[in-house]
């Protein structure tokens, strides 16, 4: 089985692209965010209102290049969804790559597998919140995930 993975395309710099990963993610992926994610064994949390959170550890990073996220904790708390913590344990690793006139992101979560429960819904995730980081690269506003009320 494969793990989830993509490869992004960005007319931006790695320098800018790492700064996204490390300093903006509340820009891009989920304003409720809580910690810091911007230097090795930093902890920090993402929620997607009172269900949904995953708490990680800055794993690695290599400046300009890569950044490894260790999942902690989590919790995907969706009416059906039987395993609600299949995050737990899994690692996302962003492998930044400069090319001549653009960078390239390659994107593998490590555990996140066709097999299980969420991989679906986790997808769809993914897809929608690498729109949002190619959106905020590109034109300085993503789409991030906004609690409403």
């Amino acid at each position: 089985m494969e793990n989830y993975n993509c490869i992004i395309r960005l007319d931006t710099t790695a320098s800018s692209v790492f700064e996204a990963l490390t300093n903006g993610i509340p820009c891009w992926w989920t304003e409720m965010f809580s910690g810091h994610s911007n230097k090795d064994g930093d902890l920090f949390t993402i929620r997607f209102g009172d269900s949904i959170y995953k708490t990680m550890r800055v794993a690695e990073l290599i400046h300009q290049s890569k950044v490894v996220w260790y999942v902690e904790d989590s919790l995907i708390a969706i009416p059906g969804l039987g395993n609600q913590t299949e995050w737990i344990g899994t690692s996302i690793v962003w492998e930044i790559v400069k090319k001549e006139n653009y960078t390239e992101v390659h994107l593998t979560h490590i555990g996140l597998l066709p097999t299980i429960e969420c991989y679906d819904i986790c997808s769809d995730g993914w897809r929608q919140f690498i729109a949002s980081l190619k959106q905020y690269l590109e034109t300085g506003e993503g789409t991030p995930f906004v609690q409403a009320g």
